[in-house]
């Protein structure tokens, strides 16, 4: 169990540091920031090699949502869940104070948002609470739909990583000027204690939204789309 937990740090430091300091640190960087598409794109690669580096321990749910929808679908025990919420959240709260160190070096550092989620007054395009809250929702169900059907049985083997990175790279071009994307809790409580800007006040939405779009993939899954699955290994002899 101790090693399925330092993997679930781990997986979330790198995915807060590297995802979260490519907003921070590259994304507005004059005539060479990423950008949008930038930032989208590094928070798939953390999650994609993050998935093939210890996904083998833990699973590499690296997201209290995750965690949360894979227990639902049957995939993961109960019994682990809460530890491997605590090592989530730990590890992203590391992953932020390493960066915030490595950000607060630059001369007339100001933390502001700190790639920090919200909505209205705290959203990039000052979105409403109820548009954040149907957008994290939808967005986390779908990316359970990809985690739980990426890694089946019937999925081809090996290339379950390079679909979730994918994933969490369109989540990110779609909702980036809704919340600035959170599709998990870890994520949004790292960043939220060094943000200057309010986050924590909203943080709520980013536990709520998430966990409840999570269960929702995962009993769409379990109910719509895994009774096929099993009638498709029954056919092939599995």
């Amino acid at each position: 169990m101790s090693k399925k937990l330092a993997a679930e740090f781990f997986g979330t430091f790198w995915l807060v540091f590297g995802g979260c300091g490519s907003a921070v640190l590259a994304a507005a960087f004059p005539h060479l920031g990423i950008g949008f598409a930038g930032v989208a794109l590094a928070f798939g690669l953390t999650v994609l090699t993050m998935a093939y580096a210890v996904g083998g321990i833990s699973g590499g749910h690296f997201n209290p949502a995750v965690s949360l929808g894979l227990a639902v679908a049957g995939r993961f025990s109960w019994a682990e869940l809460i530890p491997y919420w605590v090592a989530q959240v730990v590890g992203g709260t590391a992953g932020a104070a390493v960066l915030y160190v490595i950000a607060s070096g630059q001369p007339g550092f100001v933390a502001g948002g700190f790639a920090s989620n919200g909505y209205g007054d705290l959203s990039p395009g000052h979105y409403s609470l109820l548009a954040a809250l149907v957008c994290e929702v939808t967005l986390t169900a779908g990316f359970l739909l990809v985690i739980i059907g990426s890694t089946a049985k019937t999925a081809p083997a090996g290339f379950g990583p390079l679909a979730i990175g994918l994933a969490l790279t369109l989540i990110h071009l779609i909702s980036i000027p809704v919340t600035n994307t959170s599709v998990n809790p870890a994520r949004s409580t790292a960043v939220a204690f060094f943000a200057q800007t309010g986050a924590l006040s909203q943080l709520w939405l980013f536990w709520v939204a998430p966990l409840a779009g999570g269960a929702l993939g995962a009993l769409i899954w379990k109910y719509l789309i895994a009774p096929q699955e099993l009638k498709t290994l029954e056919t092939e002899g599995h």
